[in-house]
Formats: C-alpha cells, structure tokens, sequence
C-alpha cells in the first residue's frame, strides 16, 4: 500500500509539472507572437512613411519646371535613399505574403522616381500612368499588412 500513495504522488507531481510547463510554453509563445506583432506593425507603419514621403517628393517634382535635368536626377535619387534600409528591414522581419507585396510597391515607387528624374510633368501619361500603378500596389501592401496583424480590412464605402 505505501508504494501505491507514493506511485500516486509521482504520478500527480508528473503531470503537475508537465501541465505547469505546458502553460508556460504557450504563454512565452503567445509573448513572442505579440512582440513580433508589436515590431511588424512599427516597421510597417515606418515602411509606410518612407514610401509616402518619397512619393510628396516625386510629386513635387513632377510640378516643378524649373529644375536642370541633373537637379531632378539628384534630388529624385535623394529624396529615395532612405527606402532602402526600411526595405532591408522588411526583407528579414516582415511576413512572406508582405515582403513581397512591399518588393512590388517599391518597384512601382523606383519606378514614378525614374520617370520624375528624367522629367515627366505631373499632366504627362507615363507620369500619371506609374503613379496609378503605384498606388494599387501600394493599396495591396497594405491589405497585406492589415491581414498580417490581424486588423479586418475596413469596408469601402
């Protein structure tokens, strides 16, 4: 009898100890999952800004007749630079389905600064025509990234 009690106190401090590892195994997990979450949602939201900066600054320069064809090369090629680290950081941390949805929309990006750099005016076809294809990339990276963090995509009205 004495072997039972103590067979059964194992048997109870066993499962004890493997349920109580259990429930920290998924609470570390779910910290993990809302940190990930919390660095995704600033590098998203940092991404984002980068891009929409650059845009202003194609936008600008597609209104203005003033500059020499080198000052536009320059300041469209400046006004760009700082996408690239934030696109680095997307490459490493941002969910498969976002990353590429954001290599896409920084293509289209590249692309109106190329058209502004060689002086394409804000009225001209090929100038509006790059813009429009920018933003429905950029409109697909951010229902990606909405899906990404679990924020339900708000409905059109």
């Amino acid at each position: 009898m004495p072997w039972m009690t103590l067979a059964s106190a194992v048997v109870g401090a066993l499962i004890a100890t493997g349920s109580a590892a259990l429930l920290d195994r998924s609470r570390w997990r779910r910290e993990q999952d809302d940190r990930l979450t919390g660095v995704r949602r600033i590098l998203y939201g940092d991404y984002l800004t980068c891009l929409s900066q650059a845009r202003n600054a194609f936008r600008a320069l597609a209104r203005n007749h003033d500059l020499t064809p080198a000052e536009r090369d320059r300041s469209a090629r400046d006004s760009f630079a700082a996408c690239y680290g934030v696109r680095y950081q997307m490459s490493i941390t941002a969910a498969p389905e976002v990353f590429t949805a954001s290599e896409d929309t920084f293509r289209r990006l590249r692309d109106v600064r190329d058209r502004a750099a060689s002086g394409a005016l804000a009225g001209d076809e090929a100038y509006t025509g790059g813009r429009a294809e920018y933003e429905a990339a950029l409109t697909r990276l951010r229902d990606a990234m909405r899906y990404d963090l679990g924020v339900e995509r708000a409905e059109e009205v």
